[in-house]
């Protein structure tokens, strides 16, 4: 029998200075069985950093042929693909062929670490290409505020972010290693 994905839901509400964007989000998150709450938590702050009305989640690691996180304009067009982890040459060709701008989002560790030295020379000539990173540590205090039902708060101002899960607060800083 086949293991079901575990549902969480979260209130999130965004101030985004950088973006003059501010809002409140109602977010189903479905975790495949097979994703970690670290993870999952990269996916959520990955939707913080690029949050719009039309960005949404996918099904994620239940449907391969699709990214993490994608915004589509209303012709069904692919404005930005979101990519998590160390995607293959081919996944970020597809993305960036595919979409208007691709984003590769990672925690910053010692597989990153390798997979951005082999890769770094093939993804710096991809024009519309962004590749950040976030310090591990981070999805690991994360990881361990997951709960079934989260409020969170998120402040974004000078290329910084707050966040407030419950009654713990966390700062952190994206590293851009590569900005289009």
């Amino acid at each position: 029998m086949a293991l079901k994905a575990t549902i969480f839901k979260i209130d999130l509400s965004i101030s985004d200075m950088d973006r003059n964007y501010y809002a409140e989000h109602s977010l189903t998150i479905a975790r495949h069985p097979s994703e970690n709450d670290q993870r999952m938590m990269l996916r959520v702050l990955a939707f913080i950093f690029n949050a719009s009305d039309t960005l949404t989640f996918t099904k994620g690691l239940s449907e391969v042929e699709d990214p993490d996180l994608w915004q589509k304009n209303l012709h069904d067009g692919i404005e930005l693909w979101i990519e998590l982890g160390q995607p293959s040459e081919q996944r970020i060709k597809k993305g960036c062929n595919q979409a208007q701008h691709m984003m590769v989002y990672s925690y910053c560790n010692g597989a990153f670490d390798k997979w951005w030295q082999k890769e770094q020379s093939a993804l710096n000539q991809r024009k519309n290409l962004s590749v950040i990173t976030i310090d591990e540590t981070i999805g690991e205090q994360l990881s361990a505020l997951v709960n079934r039902q989260m409020h969170i708060q998120c402040t974004l101002s000078e290329g910084q972010a707050w966040l407030t899960i419950g009654e713990q607060a966390i700062e952190l800083t994206p590293n851009i290693l590569k900005n289009e």
